[in-house]
């Protein structure tokens, strides 16, 4: 009976590899048009594209063929360090509202985090989902979280602000949104193409705008959606068919709220861009999913500690919390690799301010004070200093 239930799992199995190697090497009948406009500096008329140059968005994580890293990656022979299978969360129970300029701020898990200010409550790309990937539960075939989320849906407090950074399964989560929708309604806001994503995902409606564009939520509230350094894509062969962005919440007071989204250093001025709009009293950074092969520091589209630090310099953020590590396995570095990265970076810095928090524990973020002045270390130089054994013997 053993041996039977051996090959019945190796041939679903070798089915599953079969299926998703159909579907990124034969996908054009899973194209999609999610938006339809006029060219533009990152829209080609059909696609969209980073400014800044796409040759690293294109490449594969740590070379080779798409087919080849997807087989690895399934079959578990891409070398990578063990992960936990669970990670104990302590889930909260946020308050109703928070009012004024008090702000009070959640890590869910991923790039998922509540943040309550203002008699506001806002979500950040929500994922509740066991699994993030393709195809409904319970046929979904991508990672599953480690860490269950750290509030409860049924715990979680009236939503009016969903900001949704791009396509990508682990970020917009249609099963999410459908329970999001039917429940409160919530003001979604996302970039451009999403909107049609999230419709047809969950039966959500959604506001799509442009970089650089405002959408007004409240009186002395609004929405700014910003240029991040991505791709995205639902099937692979409808690649770049709806734009990836971050965002700027202005605040009437205490500084405002800042989601990078999921994204790459690219360029490095976008920061500023969204510093310009008002001083960051709290940035969202991701430093997660960098590590493909040994050693390696970054990806294309996913930046790791090494440029976050960088960034939550350059945004001038009173105070940066690191997302989109520690709960579903993207990528070859071990669990908790980029918070001890982040440590090592800060430190070489000489900043302060950005630090992980534990899932499912609410945090007060202080008014806005501008940070100290700090020497800015050029990339060479952090890399020289993180070249110590401690931060070698990191996988």
């Amino acid at each position: 009976m053993l041996a039977v239930i051996k090959i019945t799992g190796a041939v679903l199995l070798f089915l599953v590899i079969v299926l998703l190697l159909a579907i990124t090497i034969v996908p054009r009948f899973l194209d999609r048009i999610y938006y339809r406009g006029p060219v533009s500096d990152h829209f080609d008329g059909e696609r969209f594209f980073n400014p800044d140059g796409d040759q690293d968005t294109f490449q594969m994580p740590g070379g080779g063929s798409r087919a080849g890293f997807i087989f690895r990656y399934l079959t578990g022979r891409d070398g990578r360090p063990p992960w936990p299978d669970h990670v104990d969360v302590a889930q909260a129970k946020p308050p109703a509202r928070v009012e004024g300029e008090r702000m009070l701020v959640t890590w869910v898990g991923h790039a998922s985090v509540l943040v309550q200010t203002q008699g506001l409550n806002i979500l950040t790309d929500p994922q509740w989902s066991d699994k993030t990937g393709p195809f409904p539960p319970p046929f979904s075939l991508g990672p599953r979280r480690v860490a269950a989320p750290g509030v409860a849906f049924a715990d979680l407090p009236p939503i009016d602000l969903v900001l949704l950074s791009h396509d990508h399964w682990d970020h917009l989560d249609g099963p999410t949104l459908t329970r999001l929708w039917r429940r409160d309604r919530p003001h979604i806001v996302t970039s451009l193409g999403n909107d049609t994503v999230i419709k047809r995902a969950s039966g959500a409606e959604a506001t799509a705008v442009d970089w650089g564009q405002h959408v007004p939520i409240r009186p002395g509230i609004d929405v700014i959606v910003t240029r991040a350094h991505h791709w995205g894509t639902r099937w692979s062969s409808d690649r770049n068919r709806a734009l990836w962005s971050g965002f700027v919440v202005t605040l009437p007071s205490g500084g405002n709220l800042f989601f990078a989204g999921d994204t790459g250093f690219g360029d490095g001025r976008w920061p500023a861009e969204a510093a310009a709009h008002g001083p960051i009293r709290l940035a969202l950074l991701p430093i997660g999913a960098f590590r493909f092969v040994p050693g390696q520091m970054a990806l294309g589209s996913h930046m790791g500690p090494v440029d976050a630090v960088e960034v939550h310099r350059r945004l001038g953020a009173a105070r940066s919390i690191p997302v989109h590590w520690g709960t579903f396995r993207l990528s070859f570095e071990q669990y908790d690799t980029p918070p001890r990265l982040l440590a090592a970076a800060m430190a070489c810095t000489g900043q302060t301010g950005f630090a992980p928090v534990p899932i499912g524990v609410p945090t007060e973020i202080a008014p806005y004070a501008a940070p100290a002045p700090v020497t800015p270390v050029s990339r060479d130089a952090l890399l020289k200093c993180l070249d110590t054994p401690a931060v070698r013997a990191m996988e």
